[in-house]
């Protein structure tokens, strides 16, 4: 039997296909807000505690990025949809802490904060790890967890944060 070739069914088909991709470069026009605001050292958390160089780099690549005003996007956040879900994981982040903004926490927020970081560091929920496979260097060694983790609790500890 030789295969029947449906016109209907690829005019069909060729329609849907349009529509996809039409819509795909509609939603492209659809502004995303990548603003940052400025920094000021007195606010940001790796300044005002003077963490030290090792530990400040540690952060940036596997912190800041989502928990602070330094965000940098890379070339695919500026590709609808996936910029919609990064400016989400980017404002949820921040919602959480924004190390940039440390200094606007009370105490008790900052104790609050501390102790989520070092649960969700300890648990190796952070950093999402959907963010890994794009961003290698925020992959957090074991070693390189604890550190982070010992040097949260001694700022709990010292009560200097």
């Amino acid at each position: 039997m030789l295969y029947k070739f449906d016109v209907d069914k690829y005019i069909q088909m060729k329609k849907v296909l349009i529509g996809i991709v039409v819509f795909l470069i509609l939603i492209q026009l659809i502004p995303i807000d990548r603003t940052n605001k400025p920094v000021d050292p007195k606010q940001n958390f790796v300044e005002v505690l003077k963490t030290p160089k090792y530990l400040t780099i540690m952060l940036k690549n596997a912190c800041y990025d989502c928990h602070s005003n330094e965000v940098k996007y890379p070339s695919y956040a500026y590709i609808a949809p996936i910029s919609w879900s990064i400016k989400h994981h980017v404002n949820e982040g921040k919602e959480n802490v924004n190390f940039s903004e440390w200094m606007t926490y009370n105490k008790d927020q900052k104790e609050h904060i501390l102790d989520e970081v070092i649960e969700t560091i300890g648990n190796k929920e952070m950093p999402f790890k959907g963010y890994i496979p794009m961003h290698p260097e925020a992959n957090l060694t074991d070693a390189q967890r604890k550190i982070l983790i010992d040097y949260f609790k001694g700022l709990q500890k010292s009560g200097q944060y």
